[in-house]
């Protein structure tokens, strides 16, 4: 069946063809273009230059939708998200400085950026510290700021979760995937793809408390989001940079190294340029079982 359905002249096979399905039919919530772009990022569908074929994809998606094989979303007005987007740097000053015991912040919050404020504030922090910049997430995605109740007027920094890599060796072997498998069970995995703590802001332990309570309040907020409960949570570090001593103090597993290639390096142009280090963290009992059954 999916050999009858081509992308760009190539045929399309059972594995890229259910995990279509299953986005289509996990997130209905997304916009047409939202569903495309999520497609080409996890497929590796780029043109030479890097760019995704979300047009081509949209054609493929409306192709599969007038033969009953997938269902679409219900067509939206205005501009999609995963257009280009420009960050705006404002004269907003840094937060200030703080130096504190984690004890005297709490209780900390995750607020979830939600508003035009909030997302414009993310956006420049991100791309004022963090040191991938800010690249716009394609398809599900949830992003906070992190605040303290004694300083209610200051971020210390910022989460971002969001959809998860197509491959990942050790990831892959850790769960015990086949492609089939892989493909009905990848979105219960969610990628801690940002997280930033400001430099000004010098407080021991900060960072692994954050993500302890980033883990404990992230699964219902991805499941009132999108309607699917994530089993698992997934992050790379870059070794050249950073220890990751703050995931492996909140308890992530700690595995092997990426191949370097990118989820965009679908040629492998790029291979062993950057490995990154992968870190796991179970979100439910049981979690590799439940990513190794099919139905």
């Amino acid at each position: 069946m999916a050999s009858a359905y081509r992308f760009c002249g190539e045929p399309l096979d059972e594995t890229q063809l259910e995990l279509i399905a299953e986005l289509a039919r996990r997130y209905r919530r997304l916009s047409r273009n939202e569903l495309a772009h999520t497609v080409c990022e996890l497929l590796h569908w780029q043109r030479p230059n890097g760019g995704l074929k979300t047009r081509e994809c949209r054609s493929l998606l409306d192709e599969l939708a007038q033969h009953q094989v997938i269902v679409l979303p219900t067509l939206r007005d205005g501009r999609p998200r995963g257009a280009a987007t420009r960050v705006a740097t404002t004269t907003r000053p840094a937060t200030a400085p703080v130096c504190a015991a984690l004890k005297a912040l709490q209780p900390l919050s995750l607020v979830p950026v939600q508003t035009s404020t909030q997302r414009q504030l993310w956006r420049e922090l991100i791309a004022r510290y963090h040191y991938l910049g800010h690249r716009v997430p394609f398809g599900a995605h949830l992003r906070y700021l992190i605040r303290a109740a004694p300083h209610p007027e200051c971020v210390l920094g910022c989460l971002q979760f969001s959809s998860p890599a197509w491959r990942m060796r050790a990831r892959d072997a850790w769960i015990g995937w086949d492609d089939a498998t892989r493909a009905r069970n990848l979105q219960r995995i969610i990628n801690n793809s940002r997280f930033l703590i400001l430099p000004q802001v010098q407080v021991k332990n900060l960072a692994s408390h954050v993500l302890a309570l980033a883990l404990s309040t992230v699964s219902t907020d991805w499941e009132r989001a999108y309607g699917l409960r994530p089993y698992l949570a997934e992050t790379l570090v870059d070794p050249a940079r950073f220890s990751g001593h703050c995931y492996r103090a909140a308890n992530w597993i700690k595995l092997g190294l990426t191949s370097g290639r990118g989820r965009q390096d679908r040629y492998h142009q790029h291979h062993d340029a950057c490995p990154k280090r992968v870190f796991l963290y179970p979100l439910v009992p049981d979690a590799r079982r439940k990513l190794q059954q099919l139905s």
